[in-house]
């Protein structure tokens, strides 16, 4: 029998010549850096490198002539409705739909060269066995579509399958793919865009169990041509419970579609409708003359010339499969669309801990697939027109680089996957990962910046009915795994705190935060309890997210202790609780100074043992940590100002990108064992923890597992490192570590929109919306009307998307000599605006300065501090899409 078992040598060979493939060529443009011993150790890339990050470019696109398309799986189905994913031929492939509630997208284990965390030498989906091993081609569902083209006298049929075309490539602009299908041959161009309804600020309508398929055929000859397009669905309602005679597939035509479901022929069994599997499926065409049949077969005779109105069943373990066609004569030189929709609905959704929740979401609106795509049939102009509205105004409309975009907010296809969920009493709960670590932690969502600003009611509803709700105690501490775990984690409890902070800035009024108030103030008086020698830097043993509980005085959690209190002085004021605001801020500053003084070694920032425990527990001690400056950087999210020290703060990222950042981990894992493989050698990114000054027992001990986290590079506290880098101004290296992740997903090594963690699809990952925030210099406050911005870099020619409470849009900022135009473009829903502050390229006063809103002027006061300009309105003005807002300013 042969050894599968991956050897050291084996697995550095095997993956570094793998990375080298599909990389950015680094090898040409290392710079090595020498450690203090004069080890070869960690390496930066080259200047040229980082200066391509800023161009624009283009959509990265995915070819099959380069071997990229077998892994991606493109999450495109709605907001808590499971997961399908978008291959990169077209179909779609895993179908994650029915409620089986595993860990991993699939469950893998992997035979591995070393003990993980000081186990086995194995890898589970939490260790990252699809990282290394990624998913491909599971397809418990048949689906596709297939295109008869007639021209010249001739026939040519081509289905969404690699080898039917000389060349796929595939756009992968989430939530919204573009899909070409070339063949030099034929008379006609076909492109496809897929995706589930994505609406920010509309969870409802981005939350449907579907998705569209829109096809556009391009005549590209000097005749007409007759196209047929043919789309097919498998009956494979109750997956797992149809497993004999009792159960008989039945499928039936609707208007334009197919219904399919599996009929029980035990009237006693009524557990059968609540079983995770019991549902249906529905194939809808939303185009006219659509011909139907119910009892489809794959042969393309059949496929193109079959049609069956009546009901079809057949066995539970035989193939039955609905169609729908269409038939389109496309004059030379004209364009046809064609659009279709697969929706599925599969409500039952329950688990153990979680009392009275039953039901999927959706179920509140829909009894059926059917009712499903018939309201995506009604409101299609809406849902589609909107959904590209999005892309466009996020893409388009926008001077940052694609890929960068690409990046900062592919994550958010996490809501669309099984690491979360709706119940139909509205409330989100999720995993960490896929099925791994249950209820909405909140030491790892609390990274997760991009529902909070894509879908914002998602999130107040989160911190009202769950971290003030379920996972509430009357100490003020919150649960911080809710019914699952009602221990308090020190970093989650601060990072909520910071979370009510953003979702009442993302509120339209104050009415959020006023009926959260009692008990956020509690929340943060329990963080102020957790300094026990009353010096400002919380210092009690508690949970953290490194799965310890630190003693001693560990920087990232003081400063964020400190951005949460600084948060609490604010929204305190806000309340008109005046002592209170008082009491945080006494608290804030004694803890900044002492953790300024206390806990920086002159280089970067550190973990001050216990006085009495000393190195002997686990702890990040003297070591360079990925987070330890993690409060500033939540600072930077919700627009606090400075927390720690500029100098300091920008020294400690320096330290983080000297030390702990490298374009091949290779070396490092050499010496550096038990960690799971979340980059591989030959693959760039920065590692959790580095020890310079080369303490022989850095971490207090050696055999804990909780050690090996220090040799993993985890995407979520890489985009959280590199979102704060951007807003410190250190563009170059904020760039390229981001750019590192997206090179590690690229997709001709792993599925580009799945960065795994502990298990697939990890919430943490979304933090990489945060750095597009601090690109842009975004901050925002809906209850006090105030927008600004202060891009980090093309600050002369800037243009990205913006959200808010009640609408989003486009800003843009542009010089031309002396004159400054600032203009807000609002594309969906509204704006209220009271306050706008920009920043120009120099400190030269403002001669003159005009505002018009929709072509008239209206009345404005300046305030100049520098190179920032406060634009305050004499009242409260709502910017309405096609009005927008033009500042020009003369120096």
């Amino acid at each position: 029998m042969a050894d599968n078992t991956t050897t050291r040598r084996n697995f550095i060979q095997s993956t570094s010549l793998m990375a080298a493939g599909f990389l950015t060529d680094f090898s040409s443009l290392h710079q090595p850096i020498w450690l203090a011993d004069d080890k070869p150790g960690i390496t930066k890339p080259a200047p040229e490198w980082i200066k391509a990050l800023y161009e624009r470019g283009v959509p990265t696109t995915y070819r099959k002539t380069k071997a990229e398309l077998q892994y991606i799986g493109m999450p495109v189905g709605g907001i808590g409705c499971g997961c399908v994913y978008l291959g990169g031929d077209g179909r779609l492939w895993l179908w994650d739909i029915f409620n089986k509630n595993q860990t991993g997208v699939i469950y893998k284990d992997i035979p591995w060269h070393e003990k993980i965390q000081n186990n086995k030498a194995i890898l589970r989906p939490f260790d990252g066995s699809n990282y290394v091993e990624p998913v491909k081609d599971v397809r418990p569902v048949e689906q596709g579509f297939a295109f008869k083209i007639d021209y010249n006298g001739r026939s040519v049929t081509k289905r969404l399958l690699a080898d039917d075309w000389d060349e796929i490539e595939f756009e992968a602009t989430y939530p919204m793919a573009t899909i070409r299908y070339l063949d030099a041959t034929l008379p006609v161009q076909v492109s496809a865009q897929v995706y589930s309804p994505f609406i920010p600020l509309d969870a409802d309508n981005s939350g449907l169990p579907a998705t569209i398929y829109s096809f556009t055929i391009i005549n590209k000859s000097q005749a007409d041509v007759t196209v047929s397009v043919v789309g097919w669905l498998e009956n494979k309602a109750a997956i797992y419970t149809a497993s004999d005679d009792q159960y008989t597939k039945s499928n039936k035509a609707v208007p334009n579609g197919v219904f399919s479901t599996v009929l029980n022929k035990n009237w006693a069994d009524d557990a059968y409708y609540f079983k995770p599997d019991y549902g249906n499926f529905c194939l809808l065409s939303l185009n006219p003359a659509t011909v139907v049949n119910t009892s489809a077969t794959l042969a393309n005779d059949a496929l193109f010339n079959s049609e069956n109105s009546q009901p079809a069943s057949k066995r539970f373990d035989e193939l039955l499969l609905g169609s729908v066609r269409n038939t389109t004569q496309i004059p030379a030189g004209k364009t046809t669309e064609l659009h279709y929709v697969l929706s599925w609905y599969f409500p039952n959704l329950s688990f153990h801990s979680i009392k009275n929740e039953t039901k999927r979401y959706y179920a509140n609106q829909f009894k059926s697939a059917a009712e499903v795509a018939t309201y995506i049939q009604q409101q299609f102009a809406k849902l589609s027109g909107e959904t590209k509205t999005w892309c466009q105004t996020w893409y388009t409309k926008s001077t940052l680089p694609h890929w960068f975009l690409e990046r900062t907010l592919l994550n958010v296809s996490t809501l669309a996957t099984t690491t979360s969920h709706r119940f139909s009493s509205g409330r989100f709960y999720a995993w960490e990962g896929v099925g791994s670590c249950a209820g909405t932690c909140t030491h790892v969502w609390q990274y997760a910046q991009a529902m909070g600003r894509l879908f914002p009611a998602l999130e107040r509803d989160t911190r009202e009915r769950v971290d003030l709700g379920v996972g509430f105690h009357d100490d003020g501490h919150i649960g911080f795994r809710a019914e699952y775990d009602q221990q308090p984690a020190i970093d989650g409890q601060a990072g909520r705190v910071l979370g009510m902070y953003r979702e009442h800035q993302m509120s339209a009024d104050n009415g959020f935060l006023r009926r959260n108030w009692p008990k956020t103030k509690l929340a943060i008086e329990y963080i102020l309890k957790q300094d026990r020698t009353g010096n400002g830097m919380v210092d009690s043993q508690l949970e953290n997210t490194l799965d310890a509980k630190w003693p001693g005085e560990i920087a990232w959690l003081v400063g964020l202790c400190l951005a949460a209190v600084k948060a609490g002085e604010h929204m305190a004021e806000e309340m008109n609780d005046r002592d209170f605001a008082a009491v945080c801020k006494a608290f804030f500053e004694k803890g900044k100074a002492n953790m300024e003084s206390q806990l920086f070694n002159g280089e970067y920032f550190i973990h001050k043992p216990d006085p009495k425990l000393g190195k002997t527990v686990l702890g990040s001690y003297d070591t360079c940590h990925i987070d330890q400056v993690y409060g500033q950087s939540w600072a930077f999210q919700v627009g606090l100002g400075r927390i720690i020290d500029q100098q300091k703060t920008l020294s400690a990222l320096r330290a983080l990108w000297k030390y702990n950042f490298t374009t091949d981990v290779g070396p490092y894992l050499k010496d550096h064992h038990g960690g799971r493989p979340y980059a591989l050698p030959g693959e760039g990114g920065m590692l959790m923890n580095t020890n310079p000054a080369q303490v022989p027992l850095p971490y207090g001990v050696e055999d804990a597992w909780q050690v090996t986290y220090f040799h993993e590079c985890m995407s979520g506290f890489e985009h959280q490192v590199a979102g704060h880098m951007l807003a410190e101004g250190m563009t170059d290296e904020g760039l390229a570590l981001i750019r590192t992740i997206h090179d590690r997903y690229h997709a001709a090594k792993r599925n580009p929109f799945n960065e795994v963690e502990c298990s697939d699809h990890y919430a943490r990952a979304m933090a990489s919306y945060g750095a597009f925030i601090t690109a842009c210099g975004y901050t925002y406050h809906g209850p006090k009307g105030e927008l600004a911005f202060a891009p980090k870099w093309g600050a002369d020619m800037f243009m990205a998307p913006f959200t808010a409470a009640e609408g989003w849009g486009t800003y843009t900022q542009q010089k031309q000599g002396k004159r400054y135009e600032y203009r807000l473009e609002v594309a969906y829903g509204s704006l209220a605006l009271e306050q706008l502050t920009v920043e120009k390229s120099d400190a030269k006063p403002v001669k003159k300065v005009t505002v018009t809103l929709g072509g008239q002027t209206i009345a404005v006061q300046l305030s100049q501090t520098g190179k920032t300009l406060a634009l305050r309105f004499s009242a409260r003005h709502k910017i309405q899409t096609n009005q927008p807002l033009i500042v020009l300013v003369l120096i």
